[in-house]
């Protein structure tokens, strides 16, 4: 017995002389501040370690000896290494590091390797390019980067690659860290854009087209730039890339029975002094607090073979969770997903479980085809069992757009999803990705199902896709919503709508309430551009244009008018507001993207310059990151 008693004691103390200890913290860049995914962090004493997540995050719980002192490792391909030693005190905060680039790789003495003639099922292969070869390449873009690899060579135009033995989208690079899959562009679909060329007053003084709040072509483009790349000019849908920002249009009241207003101002044209300006700001309601409409969404997630980048699945998923955190217990989530087969993961499931929801997007891994139509299919069957009366029904499609098993063409899809629409649950298409990226599709299927089409290229995009702005994302306010302007022929000789090349419309559809147009979420504002020829000069009160709006409530079928009369006296450039003069240098930085024939004086140092004086007030430093890009961009050019 006294034996035993002193193995119990012994066996306490040991157990006292252990413990858990927990290491939190976030893994940057010492000079960007950009996350930096997949650092390796080491914890000495113990030996074990983690990785960090998509924001550079980790936690680290090891099981490690009580002592004064615990060492991390940190280690990130391309950078120089760190420890940071803790005292006993620090354990629990919350730890920044952050890394610098640039680390010379010690010399590894190769004993003995044998590799296969052949590797069986391997039909990728990678190249590390580093910062300092890039500076030495007499043209730096993706292309130039990628023709460094053996067996890659630049195709015929100049603009392709031809890689030996692979398929288009099997090599990848690593730039500094970055993952570059095959080639940006090579294998995406845009459809067409011919440019709004001018009209005359005299022949037709009246324009009409359809609201458009997608968003999606100012992320997408902002990948292609950021990988050193101009992107195709039918990437480049200028009214998507004008509305991406914040403009401090003022909200209708809450007590108004219409829940749209719209502005309008009038200035010099930045790029034809000739011409004028006229921005026309539409605003909407925002949620209101405590208002919040019950809803039942589905995530329906493409899980094919195309989906198995970082930037594709594990960027949906880290998506879907964040918004999974906002979602109550008054809300219902289903997850479908679609490859070679369509699988049910989780059925209406409570908003509030939401260990319950991140469970089941944990589970997902990609594999197989991409039965899309068929994912379509039983998700508006789920949407259907699960729907909220009045509330905001919804299914949620995250995907490359890669839908080449089943109903593959683009016009079947459109037809199935036009007859789903009329139940009143509406799509949204979250895009991921590269090399794949089907944005005609998308955007088709997104107008089509009388939603809406984002590309999320980052965590931080997803976050204001799917958090900032969520009420203008997945809660329409008003749908169908049309525009409609009839200018004064005396006073406009010719008119130009910037943009919204998609959403024309004949003038006899602006009242006929069976012809679809274009949804707003709450607190959305839909920016308008018109490049004005003058004709004479206007007196005092003189109206430019009438502007006329048509909407429908969500649950109604008819339609309502709202009109505004556009005063003809413009402002000089300067007495103009920050939010029209951004637009304005926006649509420059667009036209300049897709070297437009109505591009007149415009140049990139002007763009630069414009975008530069019209910040304004920048919210979450967006507009900051845009003059970047503009920057990018005269540097590629």
């Amino acid at each position: 017995m006294r034996y035993t008693y002193t193995s119990l004691l012994l066996f306490f103390a040991g157990c006292c002389l252990s413990a858990q200890i927990c290491f939190e913290g976030q893994v940057l860049d010492a000079i960007s501040g950009e996350p930096l995914i997949g650092a390796s962090i080491l914890q000495l004493e113990s030996n074990q370690g983690t990785v960090a997540d998509l924001y550079g995050r980790f936690k680290l719980c090891a099981t490690v000896e009580e002592r004064e002192n615990y060492t991390l490792e940190i280690k990130y391909t391309g950078y120089s290494g760190k420890r940071i030693i803790l005292d006993r005190t620090s354990v629990d905060s919350f730890l920044t590091i952050e890394l610098e680039a640039g680390v010379m790789l010690e010399d590894l003495l190769i004993v003995a390797y044998q590799e296969p003639l052949i590797k069986q099922d391997e039909s990728t292969r990678g190249d590390i390019v580093t910062s300092s070869e890039i500076r030495q390449l007499p043209t730096r873009n993706v292309n130039a980067l990628k023709g460094t690899g053996a067996g890659v060579a630049s195709g015929d135009n100049g603009r392709g690659l031809n890689i030996r033995g692979s398929r288009s989208n099997a090599s990848y690079y690593i730039i500094d860290g970055v993952r570059i899959s095959g080639d940006p562009g090579r294998n995406e679909q845009y459809n067409e854009i011919k440019e709004n060329a001018f009209t005359s007053s005299a022949t037709e003084s009246t324009s009409t087209f359809s609201a458009d709040v997608d968003r999606a072509s100012y992320a997408n483009v902002r990948r292609f730039i950021n990988q050193g790349q101009i992107p195709p000019a039918d990437a480049v849908r200028v009214e998507e890339i004008v509305n991406y920002f914040h403009y401090s249009d003022t909200p209708p009241p809450t007590n108004t029975d219409h829940p749209l207003t719209a502005r309008s101002e009038l200035t010099s044209c930045p790029w034809d002094s000739s011409h004028q300006l006229l921005r026309i700001g539409l605003r909407a309601q925002g949620l209101q607090p405590g208002r919040k409409l019950a809803s039942n969404y589905v995530f329906l997630v493409d899980v094919s073979g195309s989906m198995g980048s970082i930037d594709k699945l594990p960027l949906v998923v880290q998506s879907l969770k964040l918004l999974s955190q906002h979602l109550g217990s008054n809300d219902r989530v289903s997850i479908v997903t679609y490859a070679g087969a369509t699988k049910v993961v989780l059925a209406g499931a409570n908003g509030d479980s939401t260990q319950t929801i991140i469970d089941a997007l944990d589970e997902l891994h990609p594999g197989g085809g991409t039965a899309g139509a068929a994912g379509i299919e039983l998700a508006y069957k789920l949407a259907t069992e699960n729907f909220i009366q009045s509330g905001n029904n919804r299914v949620i499609l995250a995907t490359d757009g890669d839908f080449n098993v089943g109903l593959s063409s683009q016009q079947e899809l459109v037809k199935m999803i036009e007859q789903k629409r009329d139940m009143g649950i509406f799509l949204t298409i979250l895009g991921y990705g590269q090399g794949n990226y089907q944005e005609g599709t998308m955007q088709e299927l997104a107008d089509r199902g009388n939603g809406n089409h984002a590309y999320i290229d980052s965590p931080r995009e997803a976050k204001k896709v799917l958090i900032d702005e969520l009420g203008g994302t997945l809660h329409t306010i008003a749908k169908d919503v049309k525009f409609q302007l009839e200018f004064d022929p005396k006073l406009v000789k010719g008119y130009r709508l910037v943009g919204y090349e998609n959403r024309l419309l004949a003038n006899q559809d602006f009242e006929d309430d069976t012809k679809d147009a274009g949804e707003v979420g709450a607190g959305h504002v839909v920016t308008v551009l018109y490049e004005i020829v003058p004709g004479a000069a206007p007196k005092r009160r003189q109206n430019l244009a009438e502007l006329r709006i048509r909407y429908k409530m969500p649950d109604s079928n008819r339609s309502r008018l709202l009109t505004w009369d556009i005063n003809a006296q413009a402002q000089s450039w300067g007495q103009t507001s920050h939010d029209t003069r951004w637009a304005a240098a926006v649509a420059e930085f667009g036209m300049l993207l897709r070297d437009s024939p109505h591009k007149g004086t415009a140049d990139w140092s002007h763009c630069l310059q414009i975008a530069r004086a019209a910040v304004g007030r920048d919210w979450q430093g967006y507009r900051t990151e845009m003059i970047g890009l503009i920057e990018k961009s005269m540097a590629i050019k």
